[in-house]
């Protein structure tokens, strides 16, 4: 799970570069086609029968979800601290039980309520509304958070009838084939520099996700999710040693806040969350 945190982190670095000279859109675009041409070889081990489903609304929707959270994710990179970014996008789990009493009708526990709540106050310390410091960009990556729970809410009902190979295949699949459509609009030839930040981009996205999925399959999401934080150290190191930018005392305050919240959530849910 470390590594898979530094490989999101190295991603979100390569995404920050390719933003200087290339579109949000293009540069999702990129990252998903090679997501998908990289884990051709995986998927396609069981043959076109093991890709065969019954759920391609519930595909589709999870889809789109996790589509739409990476544009805005992408963009809140491009314009705040790599790590307020990522802190912020890591609020996910805060989301995930109202979206699950909303969606599933699963009850969610009374104890849950503190947590939550603490997570939301950090949420407003790290952003710091009323403030000249405030950037209303920073909330791209909230809105990520909120879309990217509704998708992980889907990967759940998916989980239950589907294998992860195939739930993987159709995302890449339908997040290349939607995101081409808004790039070819906005294409731009990248330079040297730039190519070689797409490339980074989808390899560590895609080495990140096996991680993930790697460490999800060998613990519970109690045990292994608290360690997903430690992006947020890494993405802290990339905007000290490549933008100069380090951390304010607000922030890493803001950030324990959410990281708690974030742990006590994981730790109370009655199910373990499955990549």
């Amino acid at each position: 799970m470390v590594a898979s945190a530094c490989c999101f982190a190295a991603m979100g670095a390569a995404v920050k570069v390719a933003s200087a000279t290339l579109g949000n859109s293009q540069i999702v675009f990129c990252r998903n086609l090679l997501s998908l041409l990289l884990l051709l070889p995986w998927c396609a081990r069981g043959g076109l029968s093991g890709l065969a489903t019954e759920h391609l609304g519930e595909h589709l929707a999870r889809g789109l979800f996790g589509l739409s959270a990476m544009y805005c994710f992408f963009y809140a990179i491009a314009h705040v601290r790599l790590a307020d970014a990522m802190l912020l996008n890591y609020t996910l789990p805060l989301f995930m039980p109202p979206i699950e009493r909303l969606w599933l009708g699963e009850r969610m526990s009374r104890r849950l309520l503190l947590p939550l709540g603490l997570g939301f106050l950090g949420i407003l310390v790290i952003l710091r509304p009323g403030t000249g410091v405030f950037q209303p960009v920073a909330l791209w990556a909230l809105v990520s958070a909120l879309l990217g729970s509704v998708a992980q809410v889907g990967v759940r009902r998916l989980t239950a009838t589907e294998p992860v190979t195939r739930i993987v295949f159709y995302f890449a699949a339908i997040s290349t084939l939607v995101s081409a459509g808004p790039a070819l609009f906005t294409w731009r030839t990248p330079s040297a520099a730039a190519s070689l930040a797409l490339l980074v981009c989808g390899v560590t996205a895609t080495l990140g996700q096996l991680l993930l999925t790697r460490a999800y399959g060998s613990a519970p999401a109690a045990w292994v999710g608290p360690f997903l934080y430690s992006s947020v150290v890494f993405a802290g190191l990339f905007d000290a040693l490549l933008w100069g930018r380090s951390a304010d005392a607000l922030f890493v305050l803001g950030a324990l806040l959410v990281v708690a919240a974030g742990v006590i959530t994981l730790r109370l849910r009655r199910e373990p969350l499955r990549s």
